[in-house]
């Protein structure tokens, strides 16, 4: 049996462009990993089976097509112990899918390149093609083409999930995006982005990223209250995260946000 975990992300920065021709819109976004993480476990088996999440489709998808890439049957067992709390702008059944695909692959008479995976990643999701890679990440395009770039990864991480918040697909997320022409403006947000991110020294200049463009929430502003030197909505939500310099400083706003809803106090990979 293969062992892997599966961790958390969360987007620093995310600045969303217009729809491409494949129908993903354009954008750049500072994927950073988190020590939040899913088990998953990968054994041969008769028949291709995932169990310990019902609602998975993106590790079955992703093995089912890594088999027919490689010419053989899709006969693993996989077990997900689930961590990351699901659609919740963290990844997390992204970062699954890219462990599977990882520990299928690696466990095949004939590995698929580097580059075959990534293709296969790419197809799969916009955020999976960052979980096979390592460090933070620059990604561009419609999210699948990464770059690494060094950033300070020395402060503390709270999330924050509200109660009081149903989360919506992404789908509907980005739709309300276009609705209100939130496009506009790309070019000139890009690049305020790629300045920013090429003067950041120490972990408290990431606090000039630019806000992330598909939502917000005012309890970024309350952590920030709280002592973070940023605070923003991963992704498309709904969870919030604050970055801290101390730990102490995290473990009070944590303590002081869960009068509101889940908490975790995670840090940078």
């Amino acid at each position: 049996m293969k062992r892997a975990k599966a961790f958390a992300k969360i987007n620093l920065a995310l600045v969303v462009g217009p729809l491409r021709e494949n129908g993903k819109h354009e954008l750049v976004t500072l994927l950073q990993r988190i020590d939040l993480a899913d088990d998953i476990e990968l054994e041969p088996a008769d028949a291709l089976t995932v169990e310990g999440f019902d609602d998975d489709t993106l590790v079955r998808g992703a093995l089912e097509v890594l088999a027919e890439a490689a010419g053989v049957s899709p006969r693993w067992r996989v077990r997900i112990e689930k961590r990351i709390p699901v659609a919740a702008g963290l990844g997390g059944g992204s970062s699954d899918a890219a462990a599977a695909l990882a520990l299928g692959n690696s466990g095949l008479a004939r590995p698929l390149a580097t580059a075959k995976l990534h293709a296969i990643a790419a197809g799969i999701g916009a955020d999976v093609p960052f979980f096979l890679t390592e460090g933070t990440q620059l990604a561009t395009g419609d999210g699948t083409e990464v770059e690494r770039v060094d950033l300070p990864t020395d402060y503390v991480v709270v999330l924050v999930l509200p109660d009081t918040r149903s989360k919506e697909s992404t789908g509907a997320v980005y739709r309300d995006f276009d609705r209100r022409d939130g496009a506009t403006g790309f070019k000139e947000r890009r690049a305020a982005l790629l300045d920013e991110l090429a003067r950041v020294e120490h972990a408290r200049d990431l606090g000039r990223l630019p806000r992330n463009d598909l939502d917000s929430s005012h309890l970024a502003e309350q952590l920030e209250e709280l002592g973070a030197f940023r605070a923003d909505v991963s992704g498309a939500g709904p969870i919030v995260y604050g970055l801290f310099e101390q730990s102490d400083e995290a473990e009070r706003a944590a303590a002081r946000s869960r009068s509101v809803g889940l908490t975790w106090l995670v840090r940078p990979m």
